[in-house]
């Protein structure tokens, strides 16, 4: 990807869904459960990346030690939670599984759901390739009204309305 030297913004006219959904391992000598939970993470997030269409615009993983976070970008709650509950999708046979036999505490699961509107988020990226919500973009220039914080906030929404839309792909 590349890396953009200006201060870029993101320019999103919808609003979206961040999602954020970590795990603990609290009890690492129990390795087939904990083994167990990350294949199942895997296959859920391959089959988000393989299909567009379910509503995920983007997603990240990090780890630090017995902590794991996905962050995930939706384009909204429904498409959310029409995967969440979609038996057919990897989803609700992983959460049967945990419900039967992962819940016995070798791995702690949270997840934390935050609907986000046009105009009431921030962010800025320099010296940076796409990422977290800039990979959901569209990226713009952090210029004029949008160079500080209030002004990507929407106090200046016609502003945002005219900034130009860069090319991130």
């Amino acid at each position: 990807m590349p890396i953009h030297p200006e201060r870029m913004t993101v320019k999103r006219d919808e609003g979206f869904v961040v999602f954020l959904l970590g795990a603990r391992v609290n009890r690492w000598w129990m390795i087939p459960v904990v083994w167990g939970v990350a294949m199942a993470m895997g296959r859920m997030l391959r089959e988000l990346a393989a299909d567009p269409d379910i509503g995920l615009l983007a997603s990240e993983s990090y780890s630090r030690g017995r902590n794991q976070l996905v962050v995930q970008y939706w384009r909204s709650h429904e498409h959310l939670q029409r995967y969440a509950h979609a038996k057919e999708r990897q989803h609700v046979p992983a959460w049967k599984h945990w419900a039967k036999r992962w819940a016995e505490g070798a791995v702690g699961i949270w997840h934390e759901t935050y609907l986000v509107s046009p105009a009431t988020y921030e962010c800025i990226y320099q010296h940076m390739p796409p990422t977290a919500l800039g990979r959901v973009g569209p990226l713009v220039p952090a210029a004029g009204p949008l160079r500080t914080a209030t002004g990507r906030l929407g106090h200046t929404a016609r502003a945002r309305a005219e900034a130009e839309v860069v090319d991130v792909s």
